[in-house]
């Protein structure tokens, strides 16, 4: 195919950025053949995202059910009792993988036997728009190219990065509380290898362009495998420089920003999300210059700030930092979660919540049965990273007896804000169903995030789901139908616009407006009913809440009860 002259003009600056310009012209060739290795392989999938879409983040075995491959039993499963509530599955890593529940990835192109098929993730991309895991920061120690590194083979030269052992690497931006260099036995004695998060995660070295090709044509192969979405996850790292903190680099931007403008040529449905969980400043860098980078970045900083407004009962800090995120672009939105496969990140609450506050939040996930997961700081000391607790356990306490109908609703008017909030929705599939922290797991595996990583049965899962009485459908159905009742709204379109509207402190209330509609969302996250005048909403006329739909709006106040949400219009 023929690309047009300006991706090949954006493809070659980004190069001679990031290489010496003898070896800018040989590198475009090489990518300009894997373009049209690709080119128009990857099928008739839908662009772009509109009020409908919300996402499932799982891993592909969160669900079992006997010897059925797991990633057909999410298909089965989805379809039964989501159906098109949920447009995208974000299916975290089904690779072969050594360590790190998936996130150590010793082979790029092949799909854990025990997991399904290739035939099977196919099956998957034509009822829902998959999101694929790039992992491509680093890889498992026992992949082919650190193997092939240490054992000095040629076509794996200066794969990895390798340093003296007396580097001063303090600089480096550190999110483990952990060695940067471990060592490995090579054929030509002790190597030091660059490892940002354990041993096992051995970092590629992106100044080799030979790595770059290579990781671009796996996620070309990825989108002819039914990827409507590549997350590049861990990617701030990708680029490293002795002396700097090695994150956010000029280098990382300009490579991401290339990997677009391949998907522009090859694939343009095909979205890309960056996973940077850092300060928010530092996050909205990634959409690039209002949206040549990634479309969608997560918005991080919900989670904790959500949490902090149910333990307080006020939504004064999540109001405040909500007012400052905007629309972005027709071609640049927010992905808005509460719960992930991770932890709920602490760095987002960096510039935003007090130490106190910060604090506050650690002594809680520590209350509530859960953990902290910390970070090394360049002093040697260590900071909060991630409380590691399930997200329904940080806003319902486990230690209260509290009525389930109370804890259902406070839960529910939490996911409600991320539903409401100007972006898509993510959701874990164990916010989707109601799970609480995983004691057993933790004990079985020792590790903190196993704590929100439990494993489902699935006969047991639909016997929970159609019992009414069950916690699980009581979750289950009141995000359903938010997620349904949101897909016919057009001012929850990720484009249209949001403003914060100041109320009342226990109140989290934005405006969404489209070219067709206008909602004013309320949220409210005390345990005190709060009353407002209906001269305060931006309304003429009758109002409607559509949680609601026999309820007519009248009289000159309007009540919001504990926990409630409305959505008027």
């Amino acid at each position: 195919m023929v690309i047009s002259k300006e991706i090949e003009s954006r493809i070659k600056k980004r190069l001679a950025l990031c290489y010496k310009k003898d070896m800018v012209d040989s590198i475009y060739v090489s990518i300009l053949t894997l373009i049209n290795a690709y080119a128009d392989k990857s099928g008739n999938r839908r662009k772009g995202w509109d009020e409908k879409d919300a996402m499932l983040i799982t891993y592909a075995d969160s669900i079992l059910n006997n010897n059925e491959p797991p990633i057909r039993t999410l298909l089965e499963t989805l379809q039964e009792s989501c159906g098109k509530s949920i447009t995208f599955v974000h299916l975290l890593p089904f690779f072969p993988y050594t360590s790190d529940d998936g996130f150590s990835v010793s082979d790029y192109r092949a799909i854990r036997p025990d997991l399904g098929t290739w035939g099977d993730v196919v099956a998957l991309s034509k009822e829902y728009r998959l999101v694929f895991d790039a992992v491509i920061n680093h890889v498992s120690q026992h992949s082919q190219y650190v193997r092939g590194y240490l054992a000095g083979e040629p076509a794996f030269k200066d794969f990895c990065i390798s340093l003296p052992p007396e580097t001063d690497t303090r600089s480096v931006l550190r999110t483990r509380n952990l060695p940067l260099l471990h060592d490995f036995p090579a054929h030509d004695g002790t190597r030091h290898l660059w490892t940002t998060f354990s041993r096992d995660q051995v970092d590629l070295n992106y100044a080799n362009p030979k790595v770059l090709l290579e990781v671009i044509d796996i996620l070309l192969f990825y989108t002819v495998m039914g990827a409507s979405m590549i997350r590049l996850d861990a990617i701030p790292y990708m680029w490293k420089k002795l002396g700097t903190s090695c994150a956010h680099l000029p280098e990382t931007h300009e490579l991401i920003k290339l990997i677009r403008d391949v998907y522009d040529a090859a694939a343009p449905q095909v979205l890309l999300l960056t996973e940077t969980n850092v300060p928010h400043k530092e996050n909205l860098s990634y959409f690039g210059n209002t949206g040549d980078e990634a479309q969608m970045i997560y918005n991080f900083s919900l989670a904790p700030l959500i949490v902090w407004s149910f333990l307080e009962g006020d939504a004064s800090e999540l109001s405040k930092w909500a007012a400052g995120v905007k629309f972005v672009s027709p071609s640049a939105t927010y992905l808005n979660i509460t719960a992930t496969h991770d932890g709920i990140g602490m760095r987002p609450t960096e510039g935003i919540l007090s130490e106190e506050a910060r604090a506050k939040l650690c002594s809680m996930a520590k209350t509530r049965g859960g953990d902290i997961t910390g970070k090394r700081n360049s002093d040697g000391s260590v900071s909060p990273y991630e409380l590691n607790l399930s997200y329904f356990d940080a806003i319902n306490d486990p230690t209260v007896n509290t009525p389930e109908t109370v804890e259902v609703a406070r839960f529910l008017c939490a996911q409600a804000i991320t539903f409401s909030f100007i972006g898509i929705p993510g959701i874990y599939v164990h916010s989707l169903f109601g799970s609480r922290n995983d004691y057993e797991g933790v004990k079985r595996t020792g590790r903190a995030r196993t704590i929100n990583r439990a494993q489902l049965n699935k006969q047991n899962l639909i016997m929970e789901l159609c019992s009414q009485d069950s916690l699980r459908s009581k979750v289950f159905s009141g995000m359903k139908r938010l997620l349904e009742i949101r897909s016919h709204q057009t001012a929850f379109h990720p484009d249209a616009s949001q403003q914060v509207i100041s109320l009342a402190p226990g109140l989290f209330a934005i405006s969404r407006t489209s070219t067709s509609q206008k909602i004013v969302a309320l949220h409210n996250v005390s345990d005190q009913t709060i009353r407002i005048p209906r001269a305060k909403l931006p309304f003429d006329g009758e109002i409607h809440d559509l949680l609601s739909p026999e309820e007519l709006i009248k009289g000159q106040e309007i009540d919001i009860r504990p926990y409630q949400v409305r959505w008027l219009t």
